[in-house]
C-alpha cells in the first residue's frame, strides 16, 4: 500500500501541475486548437447563412445567425472538452497515468486537475469566439460580459468533468468517440441550441412531448438559455431570450442547474479516480 499524503495543500498542488500540463500540451498542437474552434465557427458561418430566410424562432428581428451564437459557443465547450478529456486515454497508453496514480499524491487532484485544465482550455476558446462574435456586432458589448464570462467558466467545468467520467473508465479512444457521440453531442441537439424549445401544450402529440420533456431536463439547455441571457442584452438593460410559445428557462434556473451540474461531474469524476479499476495495483 502506497502511503498517499491526503493533505490538501499537496493534492491542489498536484492538480495545478496537472492543469498547467493540459494546458501547454493543447496549445502546442495547433490542429487540435483550430479543429476545436474552426468546425463551430464553420457550423455558425454556414447553418447561420443558410436557415437565415427560414428561421422564426427567436425574438423580433433576430436572425438564426444571432440565436445561433449561443449554441455555438456551447458547441466550442463541447469539443474543446472532448479533446481535452481524450488525453486521459493517451496518458494511460503511455505510462503517464500510471506514474501519477503510483505518485504519494490523492488520486482526486487527477480528476481536479484534469477538469480546471480542460475548462481553462474551453473557456479560452469560447472567449475567442465570443470576441469574434463581439466584433461583428452579433453580441453588445457591456458589464454583463463579466456574468457570461463566470457562467462559461462553471459550464466548460461541467462539462470537461463530464468528459472525465467518460474517458476514465476507457482504454480506447474509439470507445470514448462513440461514447460522445451517443451522450453529449444528442444533449448539445436537444438543449434549444440549434432550435428554440417549444413550450408544452395539451395538443402536442406524444413523441413531441417527450422529445420536449427530455430538452427541458437536460443540463445543457439551461447552459445555453444563461448564454443567451447573459450575452443577449436589450437597450433597456433587460435579456431579450425567445419569443411566444417557446420555453425558456429564467436566469436564476440557469445558474442553478448548471452550478448543480458541474458539482454533480466533479463529484463522480472524483469518485470513479478515487475508485480502483480492475488490475490495478493498491
Amino acid at each position: 500500500m502506497n502511503d498517499r499524503s491526503e493533505g490538501g495543500a499537496d493534492g491542489l498542488r498536484v492538480a495545478w501541475v496537472l492543469a498547467k500540463r493540459e494546458w501547454i500540451r493543447f496549445f502546442r498542437q495547433p490542429f487540435r486548437v483550430i479543429a476545436a474552434l474552426g468546425q463551430p465557427i464553420l457550423f455558425w458561418l454556414l447553418f447561420g447563412t443558410g436557415f437565415h430566410q427560414a428561421f422564426r424562432g427567436g425574438g423580433a428581428g433576430e436572425s438564426f445567425m444571432g440565436y445561433y451564437v449561443a449554441g455555438t459557443v456551447a458547441l466550442i465547450l463541447l469539443f474543446t472538452s472532448i479533446f481535452s478529456t481524450i488525453s486521459i486515454i493517451e496518458d494511460r497508453r503511455e505510462g503517464f497515468l500510471q506514474g501519477v496514480l503510483v505518485a504519494p499524491a490523492p488520486r482526486w487532484a487527477i480528476a481536479i486537475g484534469k477538469g480546471i485544465g480542460g475548462a481553462a482550455i474551453a473557456l479560452a476558446q469560447a472567449l475567442i469566439f465570443v470576441l469574434l462574435a463581439l466584433a461583428v456586432g452579433m453580441l453588445p458589448f457591456g458589464w454583463h460580459l463579466l456574468g457570461l464570462l463566470g457562467f462559461l467558466a462553471i459550464a466548460a467545468l461541467g462539462i470537461t468533468a463530464m468528459g472525465v467520467c467518460f474517458a476514465w473508465p476507457m482504454d480506447s479512444t474509439q470507445g470514448y468517440h462513440a461514447a460522445m457521440n451517443m451522450v453529449m453531442l444528442p444533449m448539445w441537439m436537444l438543449s434549444g441550441a440549434f432550435f428554440p424549445i417549444p413550450a408544452s401544450t395539451s395538443q402536442m402529440p406524444i413523441g413531441q412531448r417527450v422529445i420536449q420533456g427530455l430538452m427541458q431536463w437536460n443540463p445543457m439547455s439551461y447552459m445555453v438559455a444563461g448564454i443567451r441571457h447573459l450575452s443577449a442584452v436589450s437597450e433597456s438593460g433587460g435579456a431579450q431570450v425567445g419569443a411566444v410559445g417557446h420555453w425558456v428557462p429564467s436566469v436564476g434556473a440557469c445558474w442553478f442547474w448548471t452550478c448543480v451540474f458541474a458539482l454533480f461531474t466533479l463529484i463522480v469524476s472524483t469518485w470513479l479516480v478515487n475508485k480502483r479499476q480492475r488490475g490495478e495495483y493498491a
